[in-house]
């Protein structure tokens, strides 16, 4: 059926199919948030990331998981049926489009946790800043007005690559300005009702002095101008109170004239999806667990805003093939999407987050497998633009995510990139010549982009794939040879010398080169033979074992730039002695160079990873006296008086109990709360800045990865059970 000359298609909600076929995963979010909003003339798609550092490439997925369903729901839609009710919704959409806005939150007024590895190596003074607003920390690097600015704009001039409109919100102004004066306020009023909230997420209800004390705003300190402050009481009305702070400070603060605070994340995020009408905002998978940060917001939009919450989609991580674990801006183990751009095309890098999942991880990679990488990448496209194929209507899904306006993607082979731009010397007009020569007639317009890529790659991250000519004849390795092998070399030397071919004559002749240069050949032994005399040939011209396909490489490189290195019928000339000998050297001083970084690398990472001692043997019943339990956090707060420590409450089965660890830098409040984890419960307790410890968490420690708390799979009732030798057959 055509409305408006255009074809529309039969949704079925419920399967994520459209027309029969399979629809991509921002295609399925987007149809879901018009069927539950199909009145609303414009639909808004949230992001946002605190500048705690460099925006990493996991940091990238929130955005680009926004951006997508964006997309989806500005799209055209081209099929020829309609899902009944949905027509008077398709007919206005096809005459003007769905209205759609990609928003992106800089949460630049969050507290300044921790100040990353990079960055602590060049302004430790840093330290001393933690607990401001980033907004409010100086740049280390002395170039901007703030440490938020400098890494804002780092990503921001990233993301204008990949061609990507967004409409940036920075959460310092909307504070500063007052615009949330009055919702602080009213959460203030309501403080107790949020209380009761996030009680509701805990395994056992709080004290009445907890839900008294509880207020859900920090103040930055008008003196320090950190967020070490504590609210001792307001008036009914909710607009003022009296607080203290770390630093002596004491005063009265009127929320409806001092902006200078900021609302808890759990209550600051649904206050902003109401005043901003977001349809649809993704998390990390942290945000997304039960009982996690969206499980508590939507119901603090709901009964305190009277907002509905938005549409929610949970990601995975991603990684960097060969490494494992979350990337994080704040420890300065990161990549950022710049890194990326240096060996990647943008539209390869939307096209793998577009064809992956959202809850699907999925690794970047610097070593060889980039190069299937693009060659998967090169062959979705040309079902693309060919506009048919075998899974055309879903690969077009993933494709329109990755199509950059105002530019054009020729699927030139990175491989063949690779293979001879390091022999031409990345000369662009030489490479031309070369893929002309081999009948691939690629113009230095189409690959122009993708040979500095390849450059990069291959100095940075690969040089052993780097295909170089040799400046001399390798006389070192010729005088390896026996006789048969020398003669193929003059076979193969006297046909390129000879001229006259063409490149299927010059591919069939040095396949029959074995067989001429042996009077004994057997047939047999043919495989293992031209197989030789290929490595033979490779080492002779660049020095290594392999190459690109020898006659390709023989017929697009002009012959007079590797014939002489064929030619051994004159005798070593001393300056190739001495190139010979500098040429050795300097492969000597690399590879001692590489072998120094190789120990380096290693003694380092024994350094960090070093495993203590086993200790001495103890029996399973002093084991035994070691009291292991599942305990649930219910509740975490920051020790005032202290940098780095968390107070948390936990039940442990049969009661609360207070545990006081030393995890500030590494974890928020709440990251832990819900959560379940191993503790000792049996050790004697002791004081941490006053408070009282009862017990130990169990958690792995490292100088390159901080602090990381053993966690215990939800399914575990801690009110049940708890470990011990034979509940594991004595292992643990």
């Amino acid at each position: 059926m055509k409305i408006d000359n255009t074809l529309v298609l039969k949704t079925d909600f419920s399967t994520g199919k459209v027309g029969g076929r399979r629809m991509h995963w921002s295609e399925k979010i987007a149809k879901d948030i018009i069927k539950r909003s199909p009145d609303k003339e414009e639909y808004v798609c949230a992001a946002g990331i605190s500048p705690s550092g460099s925006i990493h490439i996991g940091n990238f997925r929130d955005i680009a998981t926004s951006y997508f369903v964006y997309k989806a729901l500005i799209k055209q839609v081209t099929s020829k049926d309609i899902l009944p009710g949905v027509m008077d919704f398709l007919n206005e959409s096809k005459k003007q489009g769905k209205k759609a806005r990609l928003l992106f939150s800089w949460d630049e007024f969050d507290r300044f946790r921790k100040v990353p590895v990079n960055v602590k190596e060049i302004a430790p003074e840093l330290e001393n800043e933690i607990g401001k607003p980033y907004v409010d920390v100086k740049d280390p690097y002395g170039c901007c007005s703030s440490y938020a600015e400098h890494f804002e704009k780092e990503f921001e001039a990233s993301l204008s690559r990949f061609g990507v409109e967004v409409d940036f919100r920075r959460q310092s102004e909307n504070y500063r300005s007052g615009k949330y004066a009055k919702y602080i306020i009213q959460a203030v009023q309501k403080r107790k009702e949020i209380f009761d909230i996030l009680d509701k997420f805990r395994q056992q209800v709080a004290t009445e002095e907890e839900r008294e004390a509880y207020y859900p705003v920090s103040i930055y300190c008008p003196v320090c101008g950190k967020d070490e402050t504590t609210i001792i009481s307001s008036s009914e009305d909710g607009v003022t109170c009296e607080y203290t702070c770390k630093c002596g400070h004491k005063g009265t603060w009127d929320f409806s004239k001092d902006f200078n605070c900021k609302l808890a994340w759990k209550i600051d995020w649904p206050m902003r999806w109401m005043i901003e009408g977001v349809d649809f905002e993704p998390g990390g998978k942290d945000h997304a667990s039960p009982g996690g940060s969206y499980d508590t917001s939507k119901i603090i939009a709901k009964k305190i805003f009277g907002a509905q919450a938005p549409m929610f989609k949970g990601y995975e991580f991603v990684g960097i093939k060969g490494t494992t674990g979350k990337m994080s801006g704040s420890t300065g183990l990161n990549l950022t999407p710049d890194t990326l751009l240096k060996i990647y095309q943008p539209e390869m890098i939307l096209w793998l987050y577009s064809k992956s999942e959202p809850n699907k991880a999925f690794d970047f990679c610097f070593d060889d497998e980039i190069l299937r990488q693009y060659f998967e990448f090169d062959k979705m496209l040309k079902v693309y633009q060919a506009g048919k194929g075998k899974n055309y209507d879903y690969i077009e899904g993933i494709m329109h995510n990755c199509m950059i306006e105002g530019r054009e993607i020729h699927p030139v082979p990175m491989q063949q990139i690779v293979n001879f731009g390091s022999v031409v010397d990345f000369n662009a007009d030489m490479l031309e010549t070369v893929f002309e020569k081999i009948g691939t007639p690629y113009k230095k317009e189409e690959f122009a982009e993708r040979l500095e890529l390849a450059k990069y790659w291959l100095e940075k991250c690969s040089p052993e794939n780097m295909n170089t000519l040799l400046g001399y004849r390798n006389w070192d390795f010729y005088n390896t040879l026996n006789e048969v092998e020398k003669k193929e070399i003059e076979l193969l030397h006297d046909f390129i010398a000879k001229g006259e071919y063409d490149l299927d004559a010059l591919n069939s002749f040095i396949y029959t080169i074995p067989r001429e240069a042996d009077p004994d050949f057997q047939e047999e032994n043919k495989k293992a033979a031209q197989a030789q005399f290929f490595k033979n040939a490779y080492n002779l011209m660049i020095g290594k074992a392999a190459g690109p396909r020898l006659y390709l490489f023989l017929f697009a490189v002009e012959p007079q730039r590797y014939l002489g290195l064929l030619d051994f019928s004159t005798p070593q000339t001393e300056e190739e002695k001495v190139l010979a000998a500098e040429a050795k050297a300097e492969a000597e001083r690399k590879a001692a160079e590489e072998e120094a970084r190789r120990k380096a690398a290693e003694e380092e990472e024994a350094r960090r990873n070093a495993i203590a001692p086993i200790k001495e043997e103890i029996t399973i019943d002093a084991f035994d006296k070691v009291d292991m339990r599942v305990c649930k956090v219910i509740n975490c707060e920051v020790v005032k008086n202290a940098k780095r420590l968390l107070k948390l409450t936990l039940f442990d089965g049969l009661d609360e109990r207070i545990i006081v660890s030393s995890i500030r830098d590494d974890y928020t409040p709440e990251e832990l709360i819900g959560r379940k984890i191993i503790v000792i419960a049996n050790l004697k307790p002791v004081k941490f800045a006053g408070v009282k410890s009862n017990g130990m968490l169990i958690a792995a420690s490292g100088d390159d990865f901080g602090c990381k708390i053993i966690f215990v799979d939800d399914c575990v009732p801690g009110s049940k059970y708890f470990l011990t030798p034979t509940s594991f057959d004595h292992r643990i």
